[in-house]
């Protein structure tokens, strides 16, 4: 590598911060993150912050590298003829290439009610707010949790554990993603917690008022605080900027996580799909894909072909409050099985999960430092001037 090669990584999550430590780590690649937070969300710990049992951020000098150029703004567009990133705050960024790992959050659900009365809990924000509705709220007054996939079930359970009066309305079945014998000692939790669980195919929220959520079924539950956990949206900036996308909003890849339509940008986490090899929104592929779209990108700078990406999956590990925890073991395609580990030893090994996931980011981050260290500058914070 001659040449100095810019790399701009849209987006600090799992993907774009391991994305951005492994390109960093290359002798003539200059690496800026552009990220709308001055630190690093471990998402997998939001439904922590709410009971206050963990913050869910990080500093981003720990996770990214000393050599890594951090802006603190939004992008608003991507000028793929110009190479070009456009911030909120007025600046640009030029690339010669792009990561693009915006991620997802919580989506539109489209019921009558919800985008004005209901909390999200996908991302620090939103968590934020519902902590601070929670607390102005009488400790016995009833919480309503839709939906019961893993950010359901972990809020639902954390919640009660810590005394509050939980009900959680499934919209079909407990834990959708579990194999039906690892929903069992879900269940068992549920019922210890002293949690409501409502399940059935007219569990289905219909409507949500600033107290009440009503059901498919004519149900009315009180409801003094109403948390949303069904469904994701990815960011419009890949539509915005006039890259092709699915109908979730995704930019559409080939296998080696590139652009159908721009051989400089590569998709990095939940923003990206491979239509013909779909793979979990989760930080279990966010890991996965944030080394692989690096990969791909410096085979390309060594005028290499592109390597198609390969995802194994071991699981899916959910905490149940503090005290349990539910692991959920899967074959390496990802489909479920029915082995998994529960109670103390769940709650355990979800925890390792956790921290070994952020030590990864640790361990990249004095990977990419060490080359910093033998002669590169730590530039770290930076806003760019608007052209």
């Amino acid at each position: 590598m001659n040449a100095n090669i810019e790399v701009v990584v849209v987006g600090g999550g799992y993907g774009g911060v391991t994305a951005a430590n492994s390109l960093a780590r290359r002798d003539g690649v200059s690496v800026t993150v552009v990220n709308p937070r001055p630190d690093f969300v471990e998402r997998i710990r939001l439904h922590q912050l709410l009971t206050g049992s963990d913050d869910a951020v990080v500093g981003f000098g720990e996770v990214l590298g000393g050599n890594v150029r951090l802006v603190v703004d939004t992008a608003t567009r991507i000028d793929a003829a110009e190479c070009r990133v456009s911030l909120a705050g007025g600046g640009t960024v030029s690339y010669d290439y792009l990561v693009y790992a915006v991620g997802s959050g919580a989506s539109d659900p489209g019921v009558p009610g919800a985008a004005e009365f209901a909390h999200w809990v996908s991302d620090i924000e939103g968590a934020e707010r519902l902590r601070s509705a929670l607390a102005a709220s009488p400790a016995s007054a009833p919480v309503t949790v839709v939906g019961a996939g893993p950010t359901g079930l972990e809020t639902a359970a954390e919640l009660a554990e810590a005394g509050r009066k939980v009900t959680l309305v499934c919209g079909n079945v407990l834990g959708p993603s579990l194999h039906a014998r690892v929903r069992r000692p879900v269940a068992r939790r549920f019922a210890k917690l002293g949690v409501t669980v409502l399940e059935g195919p007219r569990a289905r929220v219909t409507e949500v008022t600033g107290d009440a959520v009503r059901l498919e079924d004519g149900r009315e539950l009180p409801s003094a605080v109403t948390i949303w956990t069904a469904g994701f949206r990815v960011p419009d900036l890949a539509a915005h900027s006039g890259l092709r996308t699915d109908a979730e909003g995704r930019l559409v890849t080939d296998t080696t996580l590139t652009s159908v339509d721009d051989e400089r940008i590569v998709a990095a986490g939940d923003a990206g799909v491979m239509p013909d090899h779909p793979f979990r929104m989760s930080c279990q592929a966010a890991v996965q894909l944030g080394p692989a779209a690096a990969a791909t990108i410096l085979r390309r700078i060594a005028g290499k072909k592109a390597a198609p990406v390969r995802m194994f999956f071991a699981g899916q590990c959910l905490s149940l409050g503090r005290d349990a925890g539910v692991t959920q073991f899967s074959y390496p395609n990802d489909k479920v099985n029915a082995l998994s580990i529960s109670g103390r030893t769940g709650a355990g090994v979800k925890e390792i999960a956790c921290k070994f996931t952020l030590n990864k980011l640790l361990s990249g981050a004095r990977k990419a430092s060490s080359r910093a260290s033998q002669g590169g500058t730590d530039d770290r914070l930076e806003t760019p001037q608007a052209s």
